[in-house]
């Protein structure tokens, strides 16, 4: 059974309740979530069909991995079962959340923001973390329907790498989520592939790992190399970032508009792939700072300012949260409007504790939002410049 509720005084989080109806579980698990997330308010058929496949499956589940975990729903309930748990975030607001979830209900479960599994795998020299050779007997992963299927493709073979021999990977997809690609996938690279469980269009796969397996690669970074004002940028990017295929009429918009001093503290948030804090870097002898709440973003953001030859400062956090601690004289944002209006309250609320009391936010929007509600939060808008499509605004902190 589910139950949704408003969290706390926060109309944009929200708590759901989740009743057991399984042989030695607890009644009833409580899990927080919020806009931003996928499903915030539901629970995925995708995840309630593992749980109730694996609670009690007959050759256990021993060390468990769960690939993009999203608020931890599988995590949190199969924690109760496996020897061990790692939860696995690409989304700091997620992270944040499957965090959360394992204390409120008592669980002990480790939790990751990384890339991929390949990143948090990868051999660390000098450390002695459990991650260094870290494997599992079993992985689960439950693909968002938004997740390209090249993507998707290098978790299922980096998921296969990091089973011990004959563990166990569990695909919970429907045909919207890449089912019959991901099908073909495993048949071509696992030692077998079998049809577990079915629900809701939801198709639950069992591939078990075979003696080796190749470490293909679906995923190749892409150089893009756009000239904004006579300034050539090299940016790197992947599939299923914003504006992956080519700089965005909005960002180059805000670019055109925007003018960085000498000396000024510049934020680049939601920077994505790294457009705006790169070219703020190369036009100016500024100090920079990028953030974004996706780990895959920043890892490409980090590679186009080293691509592009700057300097600058790159965070994973979810909205302000990885910069609250500092103070800027510019902010510059291409906001994420799809995000909900709990991410908008945040960025915006956060903007005003970093900005200085003479700095400037600078943003770009479509021309048919109004963003207006959020932006007195900060200060007083001004419109600098209108597109075709789209607006810069200018906010300057009410003194």
């Amino acid at each position: 059974m589910t139950t949704l509720s408003n969290a706390g005084e926060d109309d944009d989080e929200y708590e759901l309740a989740l009743e057991a109806r399984v042989t030695g579980a607890r009644s009833t698990y409580r899990f927080q979530t919020a806009d931003g997330v996928h499903s915030a308010r539901s629970f995925r058929d995708a995840d309630l069909l593992l749980l109730e496949a694996l609670w009690d499956v007959e050759h256990g589940l021993g060390d468990l991995c769960c690939l993009e975990a999203n608020y931890g729903t599988v995590g949190v309930v199969l924690a109760e079962t496996a020897d061990s748990v790692e939860m696995i975030e690409s989304g700091a607001r997620a992270a944040a959340l499957c965090r959360r979830n394992a204390r409120a209900n008592d669980v002990e479960a480790s939790v990751s923001l990384v890339a991929g599994l390949a990143t948090l795998f990868r051999s660390h020299p000098h450390t002695h973390s459990r991650s260094h050779s870290r494997s599992f007997d079993t992985v689960v992963y439950a693909p968002k329907p938004y997740t390209p299927l090249s993507i998707g493709s290098q978790r299922l073979v980096d998921a296969l790498s990091v089973l011990r021999p004959g563990g166990r990977f569990y695909l919970a997809a429907s045909k919207r989520c890449g089912l019959s690609r991901y099908e073909t996938l495993l048949a071509e690279i696992a030692a077998s592939v079998e049809l577990v469980a079915k629900r809701d269009g939801v198709h639950l796969l069992e591939a078990v790992r075979p003696e080796t397996v190749d470490r293909l690669t679906y995923v190749t970074p892409r150089t893009l190399t756009p000239t904004v004002d006579g300034t050539s940028l090299s940016l790197v990017t992947v599939p299923g970032l914003f504006a992956a295929s080519g700089l965005d009429d909005g960002t180059r918009l805000l670019l055109e508009t925007c003018a960085i001093g000498d000396g000024e503290r510049v934020l680049d948030l939601c920077c994505g792939y790294g457009p705006i804090g790169t070219y703020a870097a190369k036009t100016a002898d500024c100090e920079v700072w990028l953030a974004d709440d996706d780990r895959i973003a920043t890892r490409c953001a980090e590679r186009s300012l080293r691509d592009s030859g700057v300097d600058g400062t790159v965070v994973t956090a979810d909205c302000l949260a990885g910069v609250l601690d500092r103070s800027f004289d510019r902010v510059l944002c291409n906001p994420p409007t799809h995000a909900g209006s709990g991410v908008l309250s945040d960025l915006f609320a956060g903007i005003a504790r970093v900005l200085e009391p003479e700095g400037r936010l600078t943003l770009v929007h479509h021309r048919d939002l109004d963003l207006g509600g959020y932006l007195t939060d900060v200060g007083t808008p001004t419109t600098r410049r209108v597109g075709e499509t789209h607006v810069v605004i200018d906010v300057t902190p009410d003194r």
